[in-house]
């Protein structure tokens, strides 16, 4: 009894708890704000106030997509032995009971924000029914379980767009989905490359080669697409072609010869070059949307 009680301590599954949300995830929130920074609404309060506010219902929905996948996973996990000690869940940090309930509360928190900001929160909900659909089955099916991470940052761009009421030019929408596909691609292949199919069992049906070649194609396709959108719909931004390419080599670089690349999380906020080409790109992005 005196374990249990100890393996369960309130400051101790408080940490725990912090860690299941996984807050260092919330940066791929930031792509809420794409459509904010390319309609040139960034010098407007309000803009940058529901920008702000669906990014942060993003993070919650985000959690509660965590929570409910390491529920699902908890036996599964506590077999790894990786995960078994880096999931709070897995590892006894956290009660499934204390995870359920942050996990209503965080259902509850976007329901209530259904009357504030309603088309947000429709796209999130879209979001959660695909990550739930997920969870419970599809991310054993190859290169769907692909398409629904990357689908996911669609979404948020898309989330962003319906909270500012701005139309989004379907070349971001396809920009998007390409540089989603490339990370998620190259996620699995680190994830093949480093631990086998342990990690995830869909990892089995993917080899090394494969997984190179979808990642190959989506990082030409974000090039392309990215600059017919310039060309096409935002010319003045043709400068900032050069820091996409040279972010997507980096980040080759960063996979092929420093065996990174497993997190893109951690390399966006590691690696001081994809740091600063990425800020660059916003800075000049900014800059050069301007309004007049």
């Amino acid at each position: 009894m005196h374990d249990i009680a100890r393996k369960y301590s309130f400051p101790g599954e408080i940490r725990g708890l912090i860690k299941l949300i996984r807050p260092k995830q919330w940066v791929k929130n930031t792509f809420v704000f794409a459509p904010l920074i390319f309609a040139g609404e960034f010098l407007n309060l309000q803009s940058v106030y529901s920008t702000v506010l669906t990014a942060f219902l993003f993070c919650l929905a985000a959690s509660a997509v965590y929570i409910l996948n390491d529920l699902k996973d908890i036996e599964k996990d506590r077999l790894h032995p990786e995960k078994s000690k880096k999931r709070p869940l897995a590892a006894g940090q956290v009660s499934p009971r204390s995870a359920v309930i942050l996990l209503v509360m965080l259902y509850a928190a976007l329901t209530g924000f259904l009357f504030v900001i309603p088309k947000a929160i429709y796209v999130i909900s879209i979001y959660l029914a695909l990550n739930w659909a997920y969870t419970f089955g599809l991310k054993e099916e190859p290169v769907i379980e692909i398409f629904i991470v990357a689908f996911g940052f669609v979404l948020r761009v898309y989330a962003g767009a319906v909270a500012l009421d701005v139309p989004v030019s379907s070349w971001m929408f396809i920009t998007t989905l390409s540089i989603s596909l490339y990370l998620a691609c190259i996620k699995r292949r680190q994830e093949l490359q480093l631990a086998g199919s342990q990690s995830r069992g869909v990892l089995s049906q993917y080899s090394i080669t494969l997984i190179d070649r979808f990642a190959e194609m989506s990082a030409i396709c974000a090039v392309v697409f990215y600059s017919l959108y310039t060309m096409q719909v935002q010319p003045q931004l043709i400068i900032t072609i050069p820091f996409v390419i040279f972010g997507l080599f980096r980040y080759w670089f960063i996979v092929d010869t420093l065996k990174g690349g497993e997190s893109p999380t951690d390399v966006i906020i590691k690696d001081k070059q994809i740091l600063f080409t990425v800020t660059v790109w916003i800075a000049c992005c900014i800059w050069v949307l301007l309004p007049t």
